[in-house]
């Protein structure tokens, strides 16, 4: 396993490598293996990082005909709904882009039986698998995708997907997430993270005893791919130097 922290001044700075860097994983992936693919997230900086990729120069230097785009999680929502990461996605990028549909592959977390919809996107998953790149965040409790403290899906060893129990914060839903032996085996894993409310966590993460059911985070340790942490000074100022 490698693990590599970067840490930028600016979100804004965070963001536009992080960008440049998806369109050489991109280009590697696609000369390699004839297709890319990647897997978004929820949240504002993710949002930021998916409204840049729609734009010059990084929306006309990545094959979207070979690029097949996952979500790491999903709330218990129609995918119009404003709560879905899909409709964040599709409203950020998918829409802005020239990506075939069938290319899109959304968990269908509005289905009344999400342990089915779950086996289902493990099924899609395994036609692209391992994934090149799955982009996931940190919650100010420690959660990455939808793998929530204490929650019973953190001890999955074997499903890709799960259906989780009600969410133990705002908005109170069910949901479906990436387990960690999918997260663990793609080849690229970036955790990025941004402003001050996260840097108390960060230290714990990387300074404290690693729990996971505390600190579900902690689980994330690729198995041969690589873990990029991609931080901004606001959120890595608690780290010290040789941590950085």
């Amino acid at each position: 396993m490698s693990t590599l922290i970067v840490v930028e001044k600016s979100p804004q700075i965070l963001i536009e490598s992080a960008a440049s860097q998806i369109v050489k994983l991109s280009r590697d992936a696609i000369a390699s293996r004839g297709s890319f693919s990647i897997a978004l997230a929820g949240g504002s900086t993710p949002r930021a990082l998916d409204e840049l990729l729609a734009c010059e120069p990084y929306a006309s230097n990545i094959d979207w005909n070979n690029t097949h785009v996952f979500f790491g999680d999903e709330r218990a929502v129609a995918p119009d709904d404003e709560l879905a990461n899909f409709k964040m996605a599709q409203d950020s990028l998918l829409s802005k882009i020239a990506i075939p549909a069938e290319n899109i592959h959304r968990m269908e977390a509005e289905r009344e039986d999400l342990e089915s919809a779950a086996r289902d996107y493990e099924a899609v998953l395994k036609t692209h698998w391992p994934l090149d790149l799955i982009l996931l965040g940190m919650g100010d409790d420690g959660h990455t995708a939808s793998l929530f403290p204490h929650s019973p899906v953190l001890n999955e060893s074997t499903l890709l997907c799960a259906a989780t129990p009600v969410a133990t914060l705002k908005p109170y839903l069910r949901r479906l997430t990436l387990t960690f032996p999918a997260i663990n085996a793609t080849r690229n894993i970036w955790i990025i993270v941004t402003g001050e409310s996260k840097a108390a966590r960060l230290q714990t993460v990387f300074e404290g005893a690693r729990d996971i059911e505390s600190t579900p985070v902690a689980g994330v340790e690729p198995q041969n791919g690589e873990l990029i942490w991609m931080l901004d000074e606001a959120a890595a100022a608690l780290l010290n130097q040789e941590t950085e």
